[in-house]
């Protein structure tokens, strides 16, 4: 019966945060409060937003495209498109987190380019092309000579 009741309330637990973040928030007295934020699903618009141009969250896969990329295999990642012509772009590189930018070329609103750096140093850079607002593919290159197809979107 004991194992049955713990099971039961960590099972409770489980479900009461998955899909949920702990952030942190400033009380008035300056201490830190922390509570769940939940995110929403890759794809969904960002909370509080109902526009029809809002931000949408993005899967990224980069698929080997040379002897350099091949150890590695699929490399994963997302892209928020911002829905003005910007994005965040956020990929793990073995084990390190690079962060940057994906912006529209002027003058042709489906072609783009997009860099992201990590703190050790890494870096990498995209071309790609949008065929809609939610999917598009192009060619990424990084710092160490690995050269990668990039499918943004789809599953």
């Amino acid at each position: 019966m004991k194992i049955f009741r713990t099971t039961l309330a960590l099972g409770l637990v489980a479900a009461m945060v998955s899909g949920c973040y702990v952030v942190p928030v400033r009380g008035t007295d300056g201490n830190i409060i922390y509570q769940p934020y939940a995110l929403p699903p890759p794809g969904s618009p960002m909370p509080g937003v109902t526009s029809a141009s809002a931000p949408q969250v993005l899967n990224a896969k980069l698929y080997p495209a040379n002897d350099l990329a091949t150890p590695t295999g699929v490399v994963v990642g997302t892209v928020t498109n911002m829905m003005t012509g910007k994005g965040q772009f956020q990929v793990n590189y073995m084990g390190e987190v690079l962060t940057g930018e994906a912006t529209r070329v002027s003058n042709d609103e489906r072609r783009g380019v997009a860099s992201a750096y990590s703190p050790r140093g890494t870096f990498m850079s995209c071309e790609y092309q949008m065929s809609s607002p939610y999917q598009g593919a192009g060619t990424c290159t990084f710092s160490n000579g690995a050269k990668y197809q990039l499918h943004v979107g789809g599953n």
